[in-house]
C-alpha cells in the first residue's frame, strides 16, 4: 500500500516533506530616528530612544528594524507620514502630527552651570540673567525659537545671549551639546536648555555642573510652558499600535524608569 502511494506522488510530480512547516514572518518594528543625535538616538543605537525602542519591540516580540533621518524641519512629514516607519519616539504628548501615547516621561527646560562658580540660579526672573553671558539653542528667524529665546527677548536680555543653533554643525557628533560644553568650558555663565539634553552631557567628564529646572514651569511673560510631557508617536489613526505601545510602556514602567535615571533626564 506504502508502496503505491509513493508511486502516484512520484507520477503526480511530488515527494513527501520532511521539511517542518515555515516559521510565521517574524514581526518588525519601524522606527525613524535621528542617527546623530544624542542622547536620544544615533545609529550606533546608544541612545535613550534606542534602548527605549529595543524594550517596546521585546514587548512586542518584533525587531527594530530604523530609518534614520536628522530630526529638523520636515522630519515627521518625510518619515511617519510617508510611510517610512510607524513609531517615532520622543515627541510632545499633545503633537498635533501624529497619534500620541500617554506620555511616558515628563521633563523641562533647565540651568545649566558650572559648580565652581557659585551661581544660585532657577527663576527666569532673576536679575543675574542681565549680566550673566547666557547661552540658549536657537531654531530661526520665524518665530519657531525655543522658550528660552523668546523668554529672554520678551524681558529685554539680549545683549549678553549668545545663541547655539539646535541642529548644530551636523558633520560633528551629537551636534546640540555644543551648548553644554560651552558652559563647561567657560563660554558662557549659564545656559538654558532642554533638561534630557543638559542633564545627559552635564554627566560627562569635567567641571561639575548643576543642572536646575526652570521657574516657573509656564513663562509669565510669554505664556510659553517650560515642562513638557513626553510620547511616542504613530500615524493617526493607528490606534491599534498605540495601544500596543501604551500596554507595553505600562508594562515596562520600572525599566523605562531606571533608563531615564541612567541618561540623566530631569523629572520635575
Amino acid at each position: 500500500m506504502i508502496a503505491q502511494t509513493l508511486a502516484v506522488l512520484l507520477l503526480l510530480g511530488a515527494a513527501p516533506s520532511t521539511e517542518p512547516p515555515a516559521a510565521p514572518p517574524e514581526r518588525v518594528l519601524r522606527v525613524c530616528a535621528d542617527p546623530n543625535n544624542l542622547p536620544f538616538s544615533n545609529q550606533r543605537q546608544e541612545g535613550l530612544e534606542n534602548r527605549l525602542a529595543e524594550l517596546l519591540a521585546r514587548e512586542l516580540k518584533a525587531t527594530v528594524q530604523y530609518t534614520w533621518w536628522a530630526q529638523r524641519r520636515g522630519f515627521i512629514r518625510n518619515t511617519l507620514k510617508a510611510g517610512l516607519c510607524d513609531v517615532v519616539l520622543g515627541v510632545p504628548a499633545d503633537f498635533e502630527l501624529a497619534l500620541t501615547t500617554r506620555p511616558y516621561y515628563r521633563s523641562t527646560y533647565v540651568f545649566v552651570y558650572r559648580k565652581d562658580r557659585g551661581l544660585k540660579l532657577g527663576s527666569l526672573e532673576d536679575e543675574a540673567l542681565r549680566t550673566l553671558k547666557v547661552g540658549v539653542h536657537l531654531i530661526g528667524d520665524d518665530m519657531a525659537n525655543t522658550p528660552p529665546a523668546h523668554a529672554l527677548a520678551r524681558r529685554g536680555i539680549v545683549n549678553n545671549v549668545v545663541g547655539y543653533t539646535l541642529y548644530g554643525d551636523y558633520t560633528q557628533e551629537n551636534p546640540p551639546s555644543a551648548l553644554i560644553e560651552a558652559v563647561r568650558r567657560g563660554e558662557v555663565d549659564v545656559a538654558i536648555a532642554w533638561g534630557p539634553l543638559a542633564g545627559y552631557f552635564a554627566l560627562r567628564p569635567g567641571p561639575e555642573l548643576e543642572v536646575v529646572p526652570v521657574q516657573p514651569r509656564k513663562d509669565t511673560a510669554t505664556g510659553l510652558p517650560f515642562v513638557f510631557d513626553i510620547s511616542v508617536g504613530v500615524r493617526r489613526g493607528d490606534k491599534a499600535l498605540k495601544a500596543e505601545l501604551e500596554a507595553a510602556l505600562s508594562r515596562r514602567r520600572p525599566e523605562v524608569e531606571a533608563l531615564l535615571t541612567e541618561y540623566g533626564v530631569p523629572r520635575p
